[in-house]
């Protein structure tokens, strides 16, 4: 059978599979399972949110919490991929989690895929927002070394962000390829960019912080007293950063051999970044030069650059990073889109934003829960754990309780309006909004995911498309 053919049978399973879940084949499939892992790579991006919260680790727990931190969470956020990849596999569509809860939901199908929906869906928006808020940051703090681009004029970032969400709005009108394209790239450019900075700022500075200053430093900016709850404050930094890998799932509309391609995106992005993200918290934090300085500053990656190699070097890894922010926003646009899209097309969506952390892991977890709740009565994909999925699945549920309550969490003391964790008034005005939508309305209207019509019906819908085509 030659590769075309080949290509056509597989493309065929799994347009058949999603006739089998109740949809029409309306996206094309032009995304290979290096791209779908792509995808969700690109939006972990450990050049955006290592950095961008790097900060915070320096804050709350220091060195110590940086570098252990990160594998730590990473091995914990791989429970929880795994047990999100194996309930992909079973239903490899764009809606993911909220679809995957109508079906495991054992009553009461409805409501549990409203819930999960509405929570993934403003993860999703906070999440873009927050990526591409950090790109400006770091944008600003290049253009003030090269221009004087002031970051401390706050206008200054707001323009930045606005001209990066619109450039991402425009990169996306261009159709899956592209973007595809572009995500293939992204890979190689973090890995090599990780690579490069490393690289750097291992041979160029003058002067490295010692072994045993970045493995068991401990430093405490934030008023607390409690050295065990600054330290669990600190783990922020990594888990912000392992978001996003739900997209493998959004994209399974558009993936050839969905239902083993989008399992492993999910399960390979997050290892690729656990081991490539050590990597590079572990080499910035020994290129440390002055502590007290760099925490203080605006962007204290950029002033760690700066103090490390002089400030043209810094300009050169600066970009670099920049340049994986756009890559990891663009992406978070298509995973968001296509969510949206599919939300949209259940009928469920008017619009609204909130959380991103809280939202994006309590939307993680409820299929989750809802699977073991089936045990032996789950319908497994062809990619699974076996024996090892009730484990996995209590550690994946119990971890997202844990973090949900602690990012809930003050992060300074004394307490101000200033600094307030405003994350637990934004996780109640979710759930209200959403409960009280639900209970006024959506519960007579919302029935979870639609079925698209016969297979008829959904072959003429796909017709009507390729003749558009």
């Amino acid at each position: 059978m030659s590769d075309e053919t080949a290509e056509r049978a597989v493309i065929s399973a799994d347009q058949q599979r999603l006739h089998e879940l109740g949809y029409a084949q309306e996206l094309r499939r032009h995304m290979s399972g290096f791209s779908n892992f792509a995808v969700s790579f690109t939006i972990i991006s450990i050049l955006s949110g290592c950095l961008t919260l790097y900060g915070t680790g320096m804050t709350d727990g220091g060195p110590v919490i940086i570098v252990w931190g990160w594998p730590f969470v990473g091995i914990m956020t791989l429970f929880v991929g795994l047990a999100m990849a194996e309930v992909c596999s079973s239903f490899p569509t764009a809606g993911g989690l909220y679809y995957w809860s109508a079906k495991l939901a054992p009553r009461n199908p409805a409501a549990w895929s409203w819930f999960t929906g509405w929570f993934n869906f403003l993860g999703q928006v906070a999440v873009t927002a927050g990526i591409d808020f950090g790109a400006a940051f770091f944008l600003n703090a290049l253009l003030d070394l090269e221009w004087n681009f002031s970051t401390t004029q706050h206008w200054h970032t707001i323009v930045l962000f606005a001209a990066i969400l619109v450039l991402h709005s425009v990169l996306n009108q261009f159709g899956v390829r592209l973007v595809a394209a572009l995500n293939n790239v992204s890979v190689w450019w973090h890995i090599i960019g990780v690579l490069i900075i490393v690289g750097v700022l291992a041979f160029a500075p003058s002067h490295h912080q010692s072994a045993s200053y970045v493995f068991t430093h401990f430093a405490n900016g934030s008023g607390w007293g409690s050295k065990i709850y600054v330290l669990m404050l600190g783990l922020l930094l990594a888990q912000y950063t392992f978001t996003g890998y739900d997209a493998s799932a959004h994209m399974t509309e558009e993936t050839r051999d969905a239902a083993t391609a989008g399992p492993r995106g999910i399960v390979t992005s997050i290892i690729v970044s656990l081991f490539a993200g050590w990597l590079l918290l572990i080499g910035i934090t020994f290129a440390i030069q002055n502590y007290s300085g760099e925490v203080g500053a605006t962007v204290p990656p950029a002033q760690i650059f700066i103090d490390a190699i002089g400030g043209t070097g810094a300009k050169l890894l600066l970009l670099i990073v920049i340049v994986a922010q756009l890559f990891c926003g663009m992406s978070s646009v298509t995973a968001n889109s296509r969510m949206i899209y599919a939300f949209s097309r259940d009928g469920a969506v008017p619009a609204v934003t909130s959380i991103a952390v809280i939202g994006l892991y309590v939307a993680y977890v409820l299929p989750t829960f809802l699977r073991l709740r089936l045990g032996s009565n789950f319908q497994r994909g062809p990619w699974h754990l076996g024996r090892w999925s009730k484990p996995i699945g209590i550690i994946a549920c119990i971890w997202v309780v844990f973090i949900t309550v602690l990012f809930m969490l003050p992060t300074y003391n004394p307490i101000t309006w200033d600094n307030f964790n405003y994350t637990v008034i934004a996780v109640v005005a979710v759930i209200g909004f959403a409960g009280i939508y639900w209970l006024v309305s959506a519960r007579k209207w919302f029935t979870g995911p639609r079925v698209q019509g016969s297979a008829e019906e959904m072959a003429a819908i796909e017709a009507e498309l390729d003749s558009l085509a």
